[in-house]
C-alpha cells in the first residue's frame, strides 16, 4: 500500500530483496507556491512554531514548504549497499530533521556517510540540513558529493542550484538547474528556480524561456505567474532602452511614452504623446487608432470620430478601428452607420468585446427591439464587464417593457437593482476597510 504524500515511512517497512537492492523512501523539504501553505499540516508537529530556515528565508519564494517524496533504488554499482544500522540511522536522521532538529539531523547524517561514504541519498539529505543552518559551502560541497556518487539523482542538482543561487555563484547555479530540467523535464519548481537564477544574472531571455515553460507545466501556481512577469518585464525594459538609446526621437520613443500615460490614467498627456507620434510618422497603421480612443476617454467626440476616420483611410482593413467607430457612431446617435460598422467588424473578428451589447444599442436605437432583445440577452450570458453587465439588464427590461412583456421586464430591472445594489455594498465595504486602515487609533487617556 502506498503511503498518502504527506506520511513518512519508517525504513523498516521497505523490503529487500535477494540482491540486495533497497528501495529508499526519503524526504527532502523544498520550496512551493505561497497558496500551498496547506501542506504545512503534513510537514510539521502541531506543536512546532518555526518553518525550517531554508524555507523561509530563500529570496523571492519565502513562503509554504511542501514535503517531496520520491523512491531512490539503491541498486546500482555507484551506491553501496546499505546495512540495516545504517537504515536505521538514516530514518533517525531523517525523523529529526522532519522535526526541525537540525543539529541532530546534521550530526545523524554526518555519522552515516562517514559509515557509508557512497550513500548518495545521506549526502543529499546531509546538503539540505546544512543549507538550512546557512552553512552554504558544507551543503554545496554535500550536494557536489551526491551527485558524483549519483548523476543523475533527481533534486540533488535542483538544491545544488538553489544553494549555488543564495550564495551569488550565478554561472554555477545556471548549469546546475540546467541539468534538473534535463533530469526532469517535467519538475515546474526546476524550470522556476532555473527563471529565477537567469533572471537575476541578467539573461532575460533565458529567464523567460524557463518561466514560460514552468507556467506550462504549472499554469496556476502564483509564484511561477509572479517571476514570469518579472521576466517578461526585465524583458520589455530592456528592449524599450535600447530603442531609447538607438533612436530617441524615434515616433516609437512617442508612441511607447503614450502608452505609458495612458495606461496610468493620463489622458491628456497620451494625447499629446500621439499627436507627436503622428507628426514624425503620419501615415503609420494604429497611431490615429489609439488616438481616437483617448480622445474618446476625454470626452473629445467630433476629434476621435475624425481620428478613427483618418485610421481606416490609412489602413481599411484595421477592424478595431472600425469597431470603435461604430460604437462611437451609436453612442452619439447614428446608429445605422454604427450598426454598419459594428457588423463588417465582426463579420471579420467576432466576439469582440462587448460587442452584443453594443449591437443591441444600434437595435434598440434603430428601433429594432425584438433583435435588441437578442442581442441584450446574450451580453447577460456573455459579459464580464461588471458596467456593461448591469447596462446590459437595465436595457433588456426598457426593450421588454417596450414589447408589451411586463413581468419579464420587472425580472430584468430586479436583477439591474441587484447588480446595483450589490456594487454599493462592495464600495461601501471598500470605503470602511480604508478609513479602518488610515484612522489612527485613539489616544490612551
Amino acid at each position: 500500500m502506498r503511503p498518502p504524500p504527506c506520511c513518512f515511512v519508517p525504513l523498516q517497512e521497505i523490503s529487500y530483496d535477494s540482491a540486495a537492492r533497497i528501495a529508499v523512501i526519503f524526504r527532502m523539504v523544498y520550496h512551493q507556491a505561497v497558496n500551498q501553505a496547506c501542506t504545512l499540516l503534513c510537514v510539521l508537529p502541531s506543536h512546532s512554531h518555526r518553518l525550517p530556515r531554508f524555507a523561509r528565508q530563500l529570496p523571492a519564494i519565502s513562503s509554504a514548504i511542501l514535503l517531496f517524496i520520491f523512491p531512490v533504488v539503491a541498486a546500482h554499482a555507484q551506491t553501496a549497499q546499505v546495512s540495516p544500522a545504517i537504515t536505521k540511522h538514516f530514518e533517525e536522521a531523517t525523523e529529526a530533521m522532519r522535526q526541525g532538529n537540525l543539529n541532530q539531523a546534521g550530526d545523524g547524517f554526518a555519522a552515516i556517510i562517514k559509515e557509508a561514504p557512497t550513500f548518495a541519498e545521506a549526502f543529499l539529505n546531509f546538503g539540505l540540513v546544512r543549507e538550512e543552518q546557512r552553512r552554504h559551502e558544507e551543503a554545496i560541497a554535500a550536494f557536489q558529493k551526491a551527485l558524483q556518487l549519483k548523476p543523475r539523482l533527481r533534486g540533488a542538482n535542483l538544491f545544488l542550484g538553489i544553494a549555488e543561487y543564495r550564495t551569488s555563484q550565478l554561472d554555477a547555479s545556471v548549469a546546475a538547474l540546467r541539468k534538473e530540467t534535463t533530469i526532469s523535464p517535467k519538475d515546474a519548481n526546476a524550470w522556476m528556480w532555473l527563471g529565477i537564477a537567469a533572471l537575476e544574472k541578467g539573461d532575460g531571455d533565458q529567464a523567460v524561456q524557463a518561466l514560460d515553460e514552468a507556467a506550462k507545466l504549472s499554469p496556476e501556481n502564483v509564484d511561477i505567474l509572479y517571476h514570469r512577469g518579472r521576466a517578461h518585464l526585465f524583458v520589455s525594459k530592456d528592449s524599450y532602452a535600447r530603442m531609447f538609446k538607438a533612436d530617441p526621437k524615434s515616433w516609437r520613443v512617442r508612441q511607447i511614452l503614450a502608452e505609458a500615460n495612458a495606461d496610468a490614467g493620463r489622458h491628456i498627456d497620451a494625447i499629446a504623446e500621439y499627436q507627436a507620434a503622428i507628426q514624425l510618422a503620419p501615415n503609420e497603421p494604429r497611431l490615429h487608432e489609439e488616438l481616437g480612443s483617448e480622445l474618446r476617454v476625454a470626452g473629445k467626440m467630433p476629434e476621435a470620430e475624425e481620428a478613427f476616420r483618418k485610421e481606416l483611410e490609412i489602413d481599411p482593413d484595421n477592424v478595431v478601428a472600425k469597431y470603435k467607430l461604430g460604437v462611437l457612431l451609436t453612442e452619439e446617435g447614428d446608429a445605422a452607420q454604427g450598426k454598419q460598422l459594428l457588423e463588417a467588424a465582426l463579420k471579420v473578428r467576432p466576439g469582440l468585446r462587448n460587442s452584443d451589447y453594443n449591437l443591441g444599442r444600434a437595435e434598440m436605437l434603430l428601433g429594432n427591439d425584438a433583435a435588441a432583445e437578442e442581442d441584450f440577452e446574450r451580453a447577460t450570458k456573455s459579459d464580464s464587464d461588471p458596467d456593461v453587465l448591469e447596462q446590459s439588464w437595465y436595457q433588456l427590461g426598457t426593450v421588454l417593457r417596450r414589447l408589451h412583456r411586463t413581468q419579464e421586464a420587472q425580472q430584468a430591472f430586479a436583477m439591474f437593482q441587484k447588480l446595483k445594489d450589490s456594487e454599493a455594498e462592495d464600495l461601501q465595504r471598500s470605503l470602511s476597510q480604508y478609513k479602518a486602515k488610515t484612522t489612527p487609533d485613539p489616544a490612551p487617556q
